[in-house]
């Protein structure tokens, strides 16, 4: 996005925020945070007003917008740096961009995340109209889902301050994640969950040591973290309050070295458009500050546009009206994609949306589960359902001529098909158990006869395109 354009959004801004506290009302003392050295206050995301580093990260967001759009908070950083000034002692991992994240490289708590492949998907692009589509697999994390990248600086940060318990309600994923990054810091772990969450998950969060509690009433999760913060000390890296505007504001950080990754991956050029599956919209909101920064440092000349697969749509009902205030939807049906199937999204998220110029689709179950196992026998990669939706998303968008057929696109896949068997496997295709080998031919004729025909040239060795870090 040129400058001026940015300059456009800041603008636009200030005249929205008539009537409210002025950026800097609440200017903070410049003193590093506790555990978090890199961090010297916060900001509003929508409003510009700065607060110190002692303001409680308790799920409102900012104070001055919460009665009438709420908003989460970003940190301020003391001083600019540059994504690409990696040193070559680095880690392989999310922590090689240690000096862009909160906290300092000693304390980070880490199972080797990030650094995930970014795969040419040519094969399911084709079928697109997008043949220049790129795969970006974050089932390649420690716990198969993007959350690792949240949870390595969200647990860093919390073992840092001294904290003994960190907790999340969710419904699989960043359970799982935060549980396992809690065992490899020494700490405990509670995840607060409802009924219908996917068995695979609730087993694997049970199996690193964390206390699962699932409760009826899913608002009920929240009233018990509240609780369990003000009185417990918890650090909560999940959500809490309605209307919801985040997760923990250091944790959305980690996000951002995705777009650092797909960048570097792409030889220092951006997408035309990234695409992923959203319910709050942090990871939305932090790639898109990742190419943010990137653009300011001059890594890229231009940004990618955003495209958010949601499931009831308000986003796309915010972004149509111009409000700032996003509406809860009816759920008129019960999402395959439990992970995304909020009735509403956050401020953030559509603030990504609007500053990128991107989508938001809303997507069904309709084709849900084709569309995953296109992407298995296609390209060999076995996703969740959620991770899916910004196929069809994208599909979507190629269709109506939004997305030309020579732009490049980037799907980021966010977690393993191993996640959610249960929802997305009814049973085995087939029983049969042959009792001999010419059974087994027999049935290979009657069924698949085109895996017995010979090919009539050998074909040339090919290495699938697949751009490591």
């Amino acid at each position: 996005m040129p400058r001026q354009q940015l300059g456009k959004l800041a603008a636009g801004a200030s005249q929205a925020n008539e009537g409210r506290p002025a950026p800097g009302s609440h200017e903070p003392k410049r003193r590093a945070m506790p555990g978090a050295a890199n961090i010297v206050g916060f900001t509003c995301i929508r409003c510009g007003a700065s607060y110190p580093t002692t303001i409680e990260i308790d799920s409102s967001g900012c104070p001055a917008c919460h009665e009438t759009a709420p908003a989460n908070l970003k940190p301020i950083y003391a001083s600019p740096a540059d994504p690409r000034t990696i040193p070559a002692s680095a880690p392989r991992s999310l922590w090689r961009y240690a000096h862009m994240l909160p906290c300092a490289l000693k304390d980070a708590v880490s199972l080797g995340e990030g650094q995930t492949p970014l795969i040419e998907a040519t094969r399911i692009g084709r079928s697109l109209g997008v043949p220049n589509l790129f795969i970006k697999d974050e089932g390649r994390n420690p716990t198969w889902s993007h959350k690792d990248r949240f949870s390595t600086v969200a647990v860093s940060v919390a073992r840092a301050q001294g904290a003994t318990v960190v907790a999340t309600a969710s419904s699989g994923n960043a359970g799982a994640s935060l549980a396992a990054y809690a065992a490899r810091a020494g700490l405990r772990c509670v995840v607060t969950t409802f009924g219908g969450s996917a068995g695979a998950m609730l087993a694997q969060i049970r199996k690193y040591g964390a206390t699962v509690l699932p409760l009826v009433n899913k608002t009920d999760r929240w009233t018990m973290l509240a609780e369990a913060a003000s009185r417990h000390g918890w650090f909560v890296a999940s959500p809490y309050r309605a209307p919801v505007v985040g997760s923990h504001a250091l944790g959305i950080e980690g996000y951002k070295t995705i777009a650092y990754e797909i960048v570097e991956q792409l030889g220092g050029v951006a997408p035309d458009w990234c695409a992923l599956p959203v319910c709050y919209g942090d990871a939305l909101s932090g790639v898109w500050a990742g190419f943010q920064e990137l653009f300011a440092q001059r890594a890229i000349t231009r940004l990618p546009k955003m495209v958010a697969a949601e499931v009831h749509g308000s986003l796309a009902r915010a972004l149509a009206s111009g409000s700032d205030r996003l509406e809860e939807r009816s759920a008129t049906f019960e999402s395959l994609a439990i992970s995304i199937g909020a009735p509403r999204s956050a401020y953030q998220a559509l603030m990504a949306l609007r500053e990128s110029s991107g989508r938001a689709v809303s997507v069904n179950n309709n084709g849900l589960i084709e569309m995953q196992e296109c992407l298995a026998r296609s390209e060999g990669i076995f996703a969740e359902l959620a991770s899916v939706t910004p196929l069809l998303a994208i599909a979507r968008l190629r269709r109506e001529g939004v997305i030309a057929a020579e732009d490049r696109v980037v799907a980021i896949v966010t977690a393993s098909g191993l996640k959610d068997l249960d929802r997305s496997v009814a049973g085995p295709a087939d029983n049969t158990i042959f009792q001999s080998t010419g059974e087994a031919w027999e049935w290979l004729v009657r069924k698949d006869a085109g895996l017995l025909m010979k090919p009539a040239i050998a074909p040339a060795a090919h290495r699938a395109g697949i751009i490591d870090p």
